[in-house]
């Protein structure tokens, strides 16, 4: 997938209000960017070189720019924008470019389940379901060890009611799939954040034990593109 705007490089000044970033230009101005991410993004600033961000061009949008990576000082990216993470799914889907997601027809954003959920995406392969729920993950957690990246990166309700939608569609003979799009170069391990979600970590044993399948896809990322490319251990 490559970025549909050229990427411009800026130094990050604060992020607040979940939604907003300020960054200060190679020429020096300071300038207010739209953050495309819902989450806590913890350990996403801590150590940060530099931030891409593009134009839209847009004279009509309030905030022009978009936040879009993070590059560290140890030289990982990481994408910000939870909003990419079906987009690449989608992507490798429709080149069926990973054999565990193997397929003949897939749909988006489907109803499903017992508590007015949609499904990212419902895979049909031999006519059997394969029901595939998609997680952003960018949190690498330093003092789990190398590499290692968790998810969620702060308590996510909606994320346990997935959980429980999808072990339902196990239980009724289809196959689940909860699926990883890790979009941080430096995680090459995931685990699920009981030290941040204990709900949803008992949610996740209890699904894993009723026979949802867990799959981590990692992200090659780089300033003109990004794409899932290889698939990670989950722990």
């Amino acid at each position: 997938m490559e970025f549909e705007y050229p990427l411009i490089s800026g130094k990050l000044l604060k992020r607040y209000k979940r939604f907003l970033t300020d960054v200060e230009t190679t020429s020096g101005d300071e300038i207010t960017i739209h953050c495309p991410n819902t989450g806590s993004m913890r350990h996403c600033l801590d150590d940060v070189k530099q931030v891409w961000y593009w134009d839209s061009g847009n004279p009509k949008r309030k905030y022009a720019h978009t936040f879009e990576l993070v590059e560290t000082n140890q030289g990982h990216y990481i994408g910000v924008n939870t909003g990419r993470a079906n987009a690449l799914v989608k992507e490798a889907l429709e080149r069926n470019k990973f054999p565990i997601l193997a397929h003949d027809e897939f749909k988006s954003e489907v109803r499903y389940g017992e508590e007015n959920s949609r499904i990212d995406f419902l895979l049909r392969k031999s006519n059997n379901n394969i029901w595939v729920e998609v997680k952003s993950v960018t949190l690498l957690e330093p003092a789990m060890g190398s590499g290692h990246g968790c998810f969620p990166d702060a308590v996510s309700s909606r994320g346990t009611k997935h959980l429980r939608e999808l072990t339902l569609q196990v239980q009724q003979g289809d196959r689940a799939v909860l699926l990883f799009c890790v979009q941080h170069t430096g995680i090459k391990t995931v685990s699920v954040a009981d030290h941040i979600d204990p709900t949803y970590a008992e949610a996740f044993k209890e699904a894993v034990a009723a026979g949802v399948e867990v799959i981590a896809l990692g992200a090659d990322i780089t300033t003109g593109s990004i794409e899932l490319n290889q698939e990670l251990e989950v722990l």
